[in-house]
């Protein structure tokens, strides 16, 4: 598992069945959301494998038309189509004897889906535009960003291809189900980025790493990566701080409610109390809403301050404001900031 980091429960056990799996012929189908590193769960499973000599192809099958896809995979004659000029062999016969990776195999039409279908029953298909059957060794690994059982049942995918494809399932968690393993995530990409430009950004401030922990990442792994690419580009000095980080994480965007661990405010008031958090209502101290905002807003920031043990950059990040703007709450609420 050289090329993938993360020590947490829930990737170990993705290791377990990844290394389980590898000394078998099996077809396995990857689960996740895009960014949480399927492809790198992918190469694993082949260098682990008795193939791991051989060659190991990638596909993105929704990179392309169905034509276009088609021709990708299993290869043309010339003369099957306009712009064959030459024959040409397929992805499935380049990975003879190894390994084919099938991304966003959800992507695939109806046609094609048969066609994999025959391709993992009997191992063999024929070209575009040829009659010749060709016969490969090549074993399967697919992988999905969508619910395949969903898009069976909207018609969309063969459930014989999805129980062909499904003899192991692997699921890779999302990166908010794995939190423990963004330190150690940062410090790699820290690594990789100074090493690239040049640079020796060697620390993370502590608020900017519990930035990084309370964010719900919805683009996962390969989000946090790009983040770290560039506040690595940007630093002037030898320490990541909170200003190099994009505002939807340091919280100058709101953190919807869901992610504040142990609150029990819905949503509405969620939206409520930023509004008064983030904008000053002048001319309104009076009204019924304001009254309400600032009373829910209060408890908000006395439950918050409480979580938090009174530390104030802390509470500032979890409640998606800076630490002055709650400074000021503090002391208009007259809440004890020590």
């Amino acid at each position: 598992m050289r090329s993938i980091v993360g020590s947490g429960p829930a990737m170990e056990e993705v290791y377990r069945l990844t290394r389980k799996v590898a000394s078998s012929r099996a077809s396995v189908l990857l689960l996740g959301e895009t960014g949480t590193g399927k492809e790198l769960i992918a190469a694993a499973i082949h260098r682990l494998s008795p193939r791991g000599d051989g060659p190991f192809v990638k596909v993105n099958c929704g990179a392309l038309s169905e034509s276009l896809l088609e021709s990708e995979l299993f290869g043309h004659v010339r003369g099957s189509f306009t712009g064959a000029i030459a024959n040409r062999i397929g992805r499935f016969e380049a990975a003879h004897s190894g390994t084919i990776f099938l991304d966003e195999i959800n992507s695939t039409t109806a046609k094609l889906q048969v066609k994999l279908l025959r391709v993992l029953q009997e191992r063999q298909f024929e070209r575009v535009g040829d009659t010749q059957t060709i016969k490969v060794d090549t074993r399967v690994i697919a992988a999905s960003n969508r619910d395949l059982p969903e898009e069976i049942k909207a018609g969309r995918f063969r459930d014989d291809l999805y129980y062909r494809l499904n003899v192991v399932p692997i699921r890779l968690p999302p990166l908010r189900e794995r939190r423990e393993d963004i330190p150690e995530l940062v410090a790699h990409f820290l690594n990789v980025y100074n090493e690239e430009n040049d640079r020796y950004v060697l620390h993370i401030a502590t608020d900017a790493l519990e930035a990084l922990q309370q964010y719900h990442w919805p683009g996962n792994v390969r989000e946090l990566q790009n983040y770290i690419e560039r506040a690595v580009v940007m630093a002037d000095g030898d320490e990541l701080i909170c200003e190099l980080l994009p505002a939807e994480v340091t919280g100058a965007v709101g953190q919807p409610v869901g992610q504040l661990p142990g609150s029990d405010l819905d949503t509405l008031t969620y939206y409520l109390v930023q509004e008064g958090l983030n904008s000053s209502r002048s001319g309104d101290e009076g009204t019924l809403h304001t009254r309400i905002v600032k009373r829910v807003e209060k408890e908000l920031v006395l439950q918050v301050m409480a979580r938090c043990d009174r530390v104030q950059t802390k509470a500032a990040t979890r409640l998606g404001i800076n630490r002055n703007t709650l400074h000021k709450k503090l002391k208009e609420y007259g809440i004890d900031g020590s």
